[in-house]
């Protein structure tokens, strides 16, 4: 099968700009960072899914302080379903349908109360951020993993927030690397 059969496009052309080696076979000038076909695709394939966060994030700004219902609401609300992991009165927890790890679980207040992203936490938002953190801290041990995890709260577009309803992510299940994004 050609190498470029299962690519398409210019980008993809360009960026295997091939060249002979010095036994006369042809070379990828990428191999040394890209070692198949399926590794090349796959390079292109979170390329453009950065993009695609990206273009969403922006999107979603876009609406983001409208008090429209966010897809979260619509969770709480139980008009959509979500594989729950914890919730309390005040918190809810529910795995990712995207997941960027063994473990992604999503942690919300049912309450949005102005708290679209972190970048518009005020004082009178204390007592839910930390309630937010302690359930981070649930989930990873009803999930197995408190040898180590990762919270992440994405802020605003340029963080690819794409949901205007503040959430932290709790990552885990496997080794995390340095520095992320």
């Amino acid at each position: 099968m050609n190498l470029l059969s299962p690519l398409r496009g210019p980008l993809s052309v360009r960026a295997l700009n091939f060249f002979e080696s010095s036994n006369g076979a042809p070379r990828n000038a990428l191999s040394p960072l890209i070692h198949s076909p399926t590794h090349f695709r796959r390079v292109l394939s979170s390329a453009s899914a950065t993009s695609d966060e990206e273009a969403a994030a922006k999107a979603a700004a876009v609406n983001a302080d409208t008090g429209a219902p966010t897809i979260f609401d619509k969770i709480i609300s139980k008009e959509i379903p979500a594989n729950i992991v914890y919730e309390d009165e005040a918190v809810l927890a529910f795995r990712d349908i995207s997941p960027k790890a063994p473990v992604h679980v999503l942690v919300i207040p049912k309450s949005r109360d102005g708290l679209t992203e972190l970048g518009k936490a005020e004082k009178r938002h204390e007592e839910i951020l930390g309630r937010l953190l302690y359930a981070a801290n649930i989930v990873a041990e009803k999930e197995g993993i408190t040898e180590g995890f990762r919270v992440v709260i994405n802020s605003g577009p340029s963080a690819c927030q794409s949901v205007y309803h503040l959430h932290l992510h709790v990552l885990g299940g496997r080794q995390m690397k340095w520095p992320p994004g």
